[in-house]
């Protein structure tokens, strides 16, 4: 009798184990996954952030050259070649944003200025576009 009792437990710690390795495996996937998102949206916070710091960086520019503004060599849409006052800002937000697709508007007069400035890029190819808008006044 002690004998097929036996025989009914052969095998039960090798399905055990075999069980626990599935498990182990579905949970370090999971893990995989998680990581591969957080990196995602690191890399995405991270471009925001240059978006931000670009674009404080050009109105702190602009505010201190109102005859530059005032001019309208601020003004660029992407379609030509930026104008000697905007052209280093725009170089170095691209070097900081691949890809990055800038437009600057401004509107106004008599040293009072709204400035549009809109910074899109893609992170990878057919992924979503991100936008980072700020619409500021200067010159008040």
């Amino acid at each position: 009798m002690n004998t097929i009792a036996l025989r009914r437990q052969g095998g039960v710690a090798l399905l055990e184990v075999m069980l626990a390795v599935l498990l182990l495996g579905i949970g370090l996937l999971g893990t995989i996954g998680l990581q591969a998102r957080a990196y995602s949206a690191l890399s995405d916070a991270s471009m925001r952030a240059e978006a931000t710091m670009a674009t404080e960086k050009l109105l702190g520019v602009m505010n201190a050259d109102l005859v530059n503004v005032a001019a309208g060599n601020y003004v660029f849409d992407g379609s030509a070649a930026p104008s000697t006052a905007l052209a280093p800002w725009v170089e170095e937000t691209q070097r900081y944003i691949p890809g990055a697709i800038i437009t600057v508007a401004v509107a106004g007069q008599d040293r009072r200025y709204q400035v549009d400035i809109a910074i899109r890029w893609t992170r990878k190819n057919g992924g979503d576009e991100n936008v980072h808008r700020v619409t500021s006044y200067i010159g008040f």
